[in-house]
């Protein structure tokens, strides 16, 4: 279905782009098969509006011209749909490169190289990569939850999605009905934010705890999408970074420098081990873990807790 839409719509947009007068409904309807194949009027009526409003979202000019006897016409004037001459300095064809490479990993990769390819041959200059000198420094983002990619295409659409998901204190996954808003990928791992229908609530997932297939649904979002902003927050606080209190640890001596960076303070044992005090936020149980046996949590106690049962489920898988 979304093949024969997208044909469709590429059809109606050549047609218009390719008339040098505007084109009635009945001359588009006998120009395009699908709308010939309408079963009624008013199902071509409907289909057509539909189109027509689909283009004009994705950026096609079209006028409406009102003929001298009665009749109404359509068409995209050329001059009207043409972009400017890309333009871009030293810095912007940097930035671009380096945003090319990020995706390499990705389903996105082929796309992004492509785009890159196609600016260059339009004039865009070679920019120097400094990643090119020092091969052992690339930026990537990692991409190897086969959510992503339909998660990624949901959040474009806007469709909505179901998924069963296990939350890291739960030993079975659950259905979860989201209306997907965007993706972030915070400190190597992708999130989900969005809004849960079940909880009526918004919610961020983690894609590596996502099992099994993504499913799209039909129907619109029942929940306005907050900006780019707001959604970036609510990952930032769900992975972590919200902190309401303090926790003290203890870290081996010359290991865990993110952690050192967050501490509010530092104080060196002389055993090998050194006390910090961190912010403590949603989130921080499943980050320390990454750290092993180079972390120790002395308080809070329900941090404490949370950590050994991490530490405990990853020993039995």
């Amino acid at each position: 279905m979304a093949i024969a839409k997208a044909e469709r719509l590429m059809n109606l947009a050549l047609c218009l782009l390719g008339t040098r007068r505007p084109l009635s409904k009945r001359e588009l309807r006998g120009s395009i098969e699908a709308y010939l194949e309408a079963g009624s009027d008013d199902s071509f009526n409907r289909m057509f509006e539909r189109d027509k409003d689909d283009l004009r979202e994705l950026g096609l000019v079209i006028e409406t011209v009102e003929n001298l006897d009665g009749d109404t016409g359509y068409l995209a004037r050329r001059d009207s749909n043409r972009l400017p001459p890309i333009t871009l300095d030293a810095e912007e064809a940097a930035a671009l490169g380096l945003a090319a490479k990020v995706w390499q990993q990705a389903r996105l990769a082929g796309a992004a190289s492509g785009a890159l390819q196609k600016l260059r041959a339009a004039g865009m200059p070679e920019a120097e990569d400094a990643y090119e000198v020092h091969s052992a420094l690339e930026p990537r983002i990692p991409v190897h939850e086969a959510a992503f990619e339909p998660l990624m295409l949901a959040c474009r659409d806007r469709r909505p999605v179901t998924f069963d998901y296990r939350k890291a204190n739960s030993a079975a996954p659950e259905q979860r009905q989201v209306e997907p808003w965007t993706l972030e990928c915070w400190r190597g791992h992708w999130y989900l934010a969005g809004w849960d229908r079940g909880r009526g609530a918004e919610r961020v997932f983690r894609l590596s705890r996502i099992t099994g297939k993504v499913r799209s649904r039909a129907g619109a979002f029942t929940a306005d999408v907050p900006d780019v902003v707001t959604v970036r927050e609510t990952v930032e606080s769900w992975a972590g970074e919200t902190a309401t209190r303090t926790a003290r640890i203890r870290l081996r001596a010359g290991a865990g420098y993110p952690l050192r960076s967050r501490a509010i303070s530092v104080r060196e044992r002389g055993d090998g081990w050194d006390e910090l005090e961190i912010p403590y936020g949603h989130g921080l149980d499943a980050w320390l873990v990454e750290f092993g046996p180079d972390v120790v949590v002395e308080e809070p106690a329900d941090l404490r807790a949370d950590v050994v049962d991490r530490l405990r489920a990853v020993a039995k898988d």
